[in-house]
């Protein structure tokens, strides 16, 4: 076959190379791989095949060459990871209970899949279900067509459903996958009544008091930042809690884990907050937002002004003092990690905090936040989850994206000499 080589995708490691190619009968891509063995050049032929939409991905990566490795190596051999090709409505005609869990999850969150699979065996299921079960109460909390006075009622009796296997819902959700997860709850609650009593306390009691929290914030608006703060509690500060319970309950952790609801919560609101700064445009035009006014209304008369001038001054203000109010939350984090001794359970906790810090230093000052969503590249998170991640390598990512912010801000300014006081909280904690 004629091949013609794409050579910005050179990839080097060790005595290995990698190159990117099409070939030219089928426009099919494949990695070519070069490596020597007692001076003899041995060419590898690796198909990829329908991977043309993988060439922006690996353009952004382009200067990261582990990342397009992992990248790579992700299509290769990330079956074990990959999506069901398959609708989950087809699925559940073919699966059991315990199956269409794992199929749900990879449909209504990958990235959290992926993690999951990786925690041991006596935590993937009851971490799958918790996810699955707080999946289904945001649906409902996000379908702006269901009735609010049915919705409030639902949300606060969530909980009360959970040993109820008659319990469904019909047409509740704003995505397909979302609405047959809550048509086929069935499948969910048998899988949640399998798991071990401590497991499942933790489930009901973090599913009621969320289910409460978003009933309370579906008749008032987040104005202040006790407010804003309750809000990510709720939905996200309680999932840190119940998943510090859970990994206490596994026994792989220490039980005084679970003391700390401190730490938990700002493992949790770190993520929200930062997923809140990053949905602005999303979210201002499904006539939703989570912005404080408290914050915003220092700069704008209404919280759209900030869609209309994205490069204005004030509009970068609003939005680097949100991402200050984030980075707050970071050397919680960071005592957080250190109590964290399971391996497993330290890359499925870590990974995301580090994702995280990576989105607000993409965010940070950048005015494309107001006109679209910015992301950060897929082949940090292809590395983050292929490959081994320490506390050292953690600690490493947060010094390195705190010096992001210090760059990016404007030198001699109030919000720089900000950043720098917590630059240096944060570089003492690590150190």
């Amino acid at each position: 076959m004629n091949y013609c080589f794409i050579a910005n995708f050179q990839v080097f490691t060790n005595n290995t190379l990698f190159l990117l190619a099409t070939c030219k009968e089928n426009n099919n891509f494949h990695v070519i791989k070069f490596f020597r063995i007692q001076n003899v050049i041995i060419l590898k032929f690796i198909a990829l095949p329908k991977t043309r939409e993988m060439i922006p991905t690996l353009y952004k990566s382009a200067l990261h060459p582990r990342e397009v490795k992992a990248l790579l190596k992700l299509k290769i051999k990330g079956r074990k990871y990959a999506i069901p090709k398959e609708s989950l409505a087809a699925l559940v005609l073919k699966l059991d209970d315990e199956a269409f869990c794992c199929a749900a999850l990879s449909k209504v969150s990958r990235s959290f899949a992926v993690v999951i699979q990786q925690l041991p065996e006596n935590l993937k299921n009851a971490v799958g279900v918790f996810y699955l079960v707080l999946r289904a109460l945001d649906t409902i909390e996000d379908d702006m067509k269901f009735p609010k006075e049915e919705k409030l009622k639902l949300l606060r009796n969530f909980h009360k459903k959970s040993y109820d296997e008659n319990f469904t819902l019909k047409n509740v959700g704003d995505q397909e996958d979302y609405r047959v997860l809550l048509e086929h709850y069935d499948k969910v609650i048998r899988v949640f009544k399998s798991l071990e009593a401590d497991y499942r306390d933790v489930i009901v009691d973090i599913s009621e008091k969320m289910g409460n929290g978003m009933a309370y914030f579906t008749e008032k608006e987040v104005v202040s930042l006790d407010d804003y703060n309750l809000y990510c509690h709720y939905v996200a500060g309680l999932v840190g809690i119940g998943l510090s319970d859970l990994f206490s309950a596994s026994g792989l952790e220490n039980p005084e884990l679970k003391n700390r609801h401190d730490l938990s919560n700002s493992m949790g609101l770190f993520l929200q907050k930062t997923n809140i700064i990053r949905d602005y445009h999303e979210d201002i035009f499904s006539d939703r937002s989570f912005w404080p006014k408290e914050i915003w209304g220092k700069y704008a008369g209404e919280l759209s002004y900030f869609t209309q001038k994205p490069h204005d001054l004030k509009s970068l203000a609003c939005l680097n003092e949100m991402v200050m109010n984030s980075l707050e939350h970071l050397p919680d984090v960071v005592d957080y990690l250190r109590l964290i001794k399971n391996k497993s359970i330290f890359r499925f906790a870590a990974i995301p905090q580090v994702m995280a810090i990576a989105t607000l230093a993409a965010v940070y000052n950048n005015p494309k936040v107001f006109t679209s969503v910015v992301k950060v590249r897929k082949g940090l998170a292809a590395r983050l989850i292929l490959y081994d991640l320490s506390l050292e390598d953690t600690l490493t990512y947060f010094k390195k994206y705190s010096r992001v912010f210090l760059r990016k801000s404007p030198a001699g300014t109030a919000e720089h000499r900000q950043l720098l006081q917590w630059s240096k909280v944060l570089n003492k904690k690590i150190n």
